[in-house]
């Protein structure tokens, strides 16, 4: 048996209002509110409401033979609390049908993994926390755009989690293959279940494009791509952003349709069943070690951290941010509002928006940037950031006193 593996991110940040050093900022009121409002709401209404209830109604239709997995982020989960309850109500309805499984990450989606391990394993029991209320106590981990390495692997596994996804990188895996599970370099029990990123991003990317050779896409020929993927393939890792279907690839290419027949069609070869990443842990063995020495992501062509650290405007904003973290942690207790609001600044889209890419990367990150340029999102950034290093040494000085 093959088993695909249906993985897909949901995350919203905190965008920041575009703030100029010449502003007055109020309290901690760095936030655009309206702005995140309203693309919480519309991407509820376009996505996670309609796709979700494909997905409720592929599992009734293959009598429970589909299965899928998610991860929302922490901030994801609190704006849908906050502006769209009934969005957050039917990925619980998911849940409930016991053919869904529910990841855990960091709270912010943050870089903490590559900043500060302390911080990742605070976000991440935070992040546990939420999910075992909302879904269930989760075992298998994704960290921030699939970043991973050897060392981040080792503090998962110490963590408690017993699967962990990331990138099938041609660099990382050479001529090995993407669809059989690894043991990460120093540990013992984590499994590394990889994405096939050419029929991940053939969905997630290349789905609607007029000038792709295989446009349309129907959910037959696709499911005719999965029952030909070639030994020694035990699972097939199909992952991507969830916002894919009905907001970055609208409902009127046809996506919504394309994946409400896609299980059954996946399903007529009977050497194909669907399988969460927790299964597939739970029932395969690891083939082999995987080194892996340098962060692996599945962002850009490079599929490294330069999406986020690539360039001195992005290093600077990083190192500021995280430089903050021993003076927050000192007030804790007095000023918990200085945490909260620092850790919205953790949120790896902030540096995101500041990087000064090329060609196609440069398409995707200015698609999802609310700013003019790279520039301006990084003096947003910094504005905001001094304003909170004040307020946070203030609290220090008085704590002290």
């Amino acid at each position: 048996m093959i088993d695909v593996v249906f993985y897909f991110q949901v995350h919203q940040p905190y965008r920041l209002r575009k703030w100029k050093p010449a502003d007055r900022i109020k309290k901690l009121d760095y936030w655009d509110e309206p702005l995140n409002r309203l693309v919480a709401e519309r991407v509820a209404q376009r996505c996670y409401l309609p796709m979700n209830q494909v997905l409720l109604e592929a599992i009734e239709r293959t009598d429970g033979q589909f299965r899928c997995a998610f991860s929302l982020s922490g901030t994801v989960i609190q704006q849908l609390r906050d502006w769209a309850p009934a969005a957050l109500d039917s990925f619980v309805a998911l849940a409930d049908t016991g053919n869904v499984e529910f990841l855990c990450e960091t709270s912010h989606h943050s870089l903490a993994a590559v900043a500060n391990l302390d911080e990742f394993a605070a976000q991440v029991e935070t992040q546990r926390t939420t999910i075992t209320d909302l879904f269930g106590a989760p075992s298998t981990f994704r960290d921030t755009e699939l970043i991973l390495d050897n060392t981040i692997c080792k503090k998962v596994e110490e963590l408690g989690f017993e699967c962990m996804l990331g990138e099938g990188a041609d660099r990382l895996l050479d001529w090995r293959s993407p669809q059989v599970p690894y043991r990460p370099k120093g540990c013992s029990r984590l499994k590394l279940l990889l994405r096939s990123y050419s029929l991940s991003d053939d969905i997630a990317f290349r789905f609607s494009n007029p000038k792709w050779p295989s446009f349309p896409l129907f959910a037959d020929t696709y499911a005719g791509w999965l029952h030909d993927v070639p030994p020694p393939a035990q699972f097939v890792g199909l992952f991507m952003d969830y916002e894919t279907f009905g907001e970055h690839q609208g409902e009127q290419t046809g996506i919504l349709e394309f994946m409400r027949h896609l299980p059954l069609q996946v399903l007529q070869d009977p050497s194909f069943r669907f399988r969460t990443p927790a299964q597939v842990a739970a029932e395969r063995e690891a083939i082999s070690e995987l080194d892996i020495p340098l962060p692996v992501s599945w962002a850009d062509v490079e599929r490294n951290l330069s999406a986020w650290l690539g360039n001195p405007m992005q290093l600077e904003a990083q190192r500021a941010i995280y430089a903050l973290r021993d003076e927050v942690m000192k007030v804790q207790k007095q000023r918990p509002e200085l945490l909260a609001a620092w850790r919205k600044f953790t949120t790896s889209d902030h540096v995101y928006y500041v990087a000064t890419k090329h060609h196609s990367d440069a398409e995707v990150h200015d698609y999802f940037s609310p700013y003019e340029s790279p520039h301006a999102a990084f003096v947003t950034l910094m504005t905001a950031l001094d304003h909170l290093r004040t307020q946070v040494t203030k609290a220090c000085e008085k704590l002290e006193k």
